[in-house]
């Protein structure tokens, strides 16, 4: 899995290199943009009301006020830091459902960059087809739907784990590797479904390749690290990466 995790990462190297090379900005900039509007308007509202929904929960059990009669350093230190894990697992869960939600609106255009990402490095021409782009939307509203209640069933479990002390201090970064694979699994599903895989064969075929997807969607957060030009260029060199990647695999003996 680590070497499939080094491909994808050195894949976005080759991404840049690649919309570069063939003038692919359009489809990056513009999509982008919307992105990161909607990204940063979603990330500020999202942080608000996890606030509220951690300070009522605390209010509600009467936890603060305990803390407070406690008087204890140690126990007001452990509870410090099991709020910020519980913020962080939800500001996590929160982006995902905001991820969903642009890759179901942005699905035609992911669609497109990755079938003209592969019909470059082959060489070759995919005729254009209504009625399979709107497949390809179903598809993705499909997908997105099925990730985002597995999601939903694995965020619970490391929300529980987050009350305990120690362990429950390295559940963000459970978190961000489930974040990092599913948002990988939804770039790499656009040439799985180009191929003619079924939605359970590219589930399959994906799960068998976890590195490339967690490798895409490390990379993709880590470019989030760079205010503005990473939030435009982020999904859309997540695509082309993820089509380079699998492209790469294929031809590997």
């Amino acid at each position: 899995m680590l070497k499939e995790i080094v491909i994808a990462i050195d894949s976005y190297f080759k991404a840049h290199q690649f919309i570069r090379k063939h003038r692919l900005w359009k489809w990056i900039v513009i999509p982008g943009i919307l992105y990161m509007i909607l990204f940063v308007t979603g990330m500020y509202f999202f942080w608000q009301s996890t606030d509220q929904a951690v300070s009522y929960l605390t209010r509600s059990i009467g936890l603060d006020r305990w803390l407070h009669r406690q008087e204890s350093g140690v126990l007001s230190f452990f509870f410090l830091m099991g709020e910020i894990m519980v913020r962080l697992i939800l500001m996590f869960f929160y982006f995902s459902l905001f991820k969903y939600a642009f890759l179901i609106i942005g699905s035609p255009v992911f669609a497109y960059l990755s079938e003209k990402t592969e019909s470059i490095i082959e060489g070759k021409d995919f005729p254009f087809s209504l009625s399979q782009l709107l497949k390809d939307i179903f598809r993705a509203i499909k997908l997105a739907l099925r990730n985002t209640l597995w999601q939903a069933v694995y965020t619970i479990s490391i929300l529980i784990l987050a009350f305990f002390p120690f362990v429950g201090w390295i559940t963000p970064l459970i978190m961000l590797f489930v974040e990092c694979y599913y948002y990988g699994f939804s770039m790499l599903d656009y040439s799985s479904e180009r191929h003619k895989l079924s939605a359970s064969e590219s589930i399959e075929f994906i799960s068998k390749h976890k590195g490339l997807a967690i490798g895409n969607g490390i990379v993709f957060y880590l470019m989030h690290l760079v205010p503005v030009a990473g939030w435009i260029f982020a999904p859309s060199y997540a695509v082309v990466a993820a089509t380079i990647s699998l492209y790469h695999q294929k031809s590997e003996p």
